[in-house]
């Protein structure tokens, strides 16, 4: 198990790279200017608030014990009980809590109070995560969604990203649109630190997807370790290779242009749709998932100015519909694995490979909870945070910069540089 516990530590460096630097960075250059700091600070303090949240009671919610929507906040209250060879299993899962909460923030970029954000944070990790991923990852015997429904959620497509995209959407309705929404443009400032976050990402998805297998004490002296992480790592390639190309050529047909930001973009929503599907489906299952999720969150990215939806960095089209696409497409591609032949795959045959409707049936059940359960806890905190201290900032603050209103400090201090410039040419 000593191999087996490095490879996890690894993993769990992964993705905790993949809040801070990856997805401060990708939402960052996804910004104006004048916002760039406090995006990346909603993820920092984001990580700060829920890693402690989950070492004091949440991942006792989540593991510690039986419960049909979570388990008892006290029974591994601040680790008790925990022996030391839980630690990294418990840092793993950690990151995962972090960077759920992390991606709503893109949503509602541009416009929001930070001290907004930071009672946010606690709230909704304890009344919408935690619970939810109880329901998908615990597993016990009445657990929601994996035991009850039987849905098959590799890694977090509902957990994660639908629960993350639907909070993306309840906020953007809640805390409305940005100043001038549809009517200005609105451009990423720096697409270079965007493409280099999405290329982290998806480095650090690897430690998400592969890192996510879990295995008996026996794994030293079974195949099965080699043969599912392989899949799993294949899986992850290939879906996203797929969804690059996928998003491209439909941004291609309705806009006449590939661009970066569409390739950047495609990249997130192919490791989102291949998240829940990595284990359970053969190569052939995760290119076609990846394909389909490119096109589709290309596609639905742009009903955001049809609707009138200010869902700001695209959340919603991106993790939401990704999530929704990768956890039902399981329900047609998944394959049984057979340990006899060595074959990795998931708990049972998806329609495409004879297995009828009752995957694809729980699937979509799945997905229906995650999206009801995470909407009512999101809507009912967005409310009280709204009618208490308020989401938005003033609109002075909103038109000359939120870094500087919230943090007080900019970006890029090219003012500063252009009469340093100056200065220096009087010196002389």
């Amino acid at each position: 198990m000593d191999g087996y516990n490095a490879f996890m530590l690894v993993a769990t460096l992964l993705v905790l790279m993949m809040t801070t630097p990856a997805l401060a960075l990708f939402y960052g250059g996804m910004t104006r200017s004048k916002s760039v700091l406090n995006m990346m600070m909603m993820s920092y303090v984001a990580m700060a608030i829920v890693g402690i949240l989950w070492v004091l009671y949440g991942y006792s919610m989540v593991f510690g014990g039986d419960g049909t929507f979570f388990a008892s906040p006290f029974t591994n209250f601040g680790l008790k009980d925990l022996g030391y060879d839980g630690y990294t299993f418990m840092m793993f899962q950690l990151t995962f809590a972090v960077i759920t909460t992390a991606l709503i923030s893109g949503a509602i970029a541009d416009r929001v109070k930070f001290w907004a954000w930071v009672i946010f944070v606690p709230l909704w990790a304890t009344l919408s995560y935690f619970p939810l991923a109880h329901m998908v990852f615990g597993c016990t015997d009445d657990a929601l969604i994996c035991t009850s429904i039987g849905a098959q959620d590799y890694a977090g497509g509902t957990a994660v990203h639908i629960n993350a995209g639907i909070a993306g959407l309840v906020l953007a309705l809640v805390v409305g649109k940005r100043l001038g929404f549809g009517k200005e443009a609105m451009r990423p400032h720096n697409l270079t630190l965007t493409m280099l976050g999405a290329a982290l990402l998806w480095v650090g998805w690897y430690g998400f997807n592969v890192g996510s297998l879990v295995f008996s004490d026996d794994i030293d002296t079974s195949t099965q370790f080699l043969n599912e992480t392989g899949l799993t790592f294949a899986n992850t390639t290939l879906a996203t290779m797929a969804a690059i190309l996928g998003w491209l050529v439909v941004e291609r047909l309705l806009h006449g242009k590939a661009t970066s930001l569409g390739a950047a973009s495609g990249i997130v929503a192919g490791l989102v749709a291949i998240t829940p599907a990595a284990g359970a489906v053969d190569i052939f299952g995760a290119l076609a998932i990846g394909v389909v999720s490119g096109a589709v969150c290309a596609w639905a990215v742009g009903l955001k100015f049809k609707l009138g939806l200010d869902d700001s960095l695209d959340v919603v089209g991106v993790h939401l519909v990704g999530g929704v696409v990768g956890t039902v497409l399981i329900g047609l591609f998944s394959v049984t694995a057979d340990a006899d032949s060595g074959i990795a795959g998931g708990a049972v045959d998806g329609l495409f490979y004879g297995g009828g409707l009752g995957s694809l049936g729980d699937q979509v059940l799945g997905v229906l909870v995650a999206v009801l359960w995470s909407g009512i806890a999101t809507l009912v905190i967005a409310l009280v945070i709204k009618y208490t201290i308020g989401w938005r900032v003033a609109e002075e603050a909103e038109v000359g910069g939120i870094d500087l209103d919230q943090h007080g400090e900019s970006a890029y201090d090219l003012h500063a540089g252009a009469l340093s410039g100056k200065n220096e040419g009087v010196l002389k």
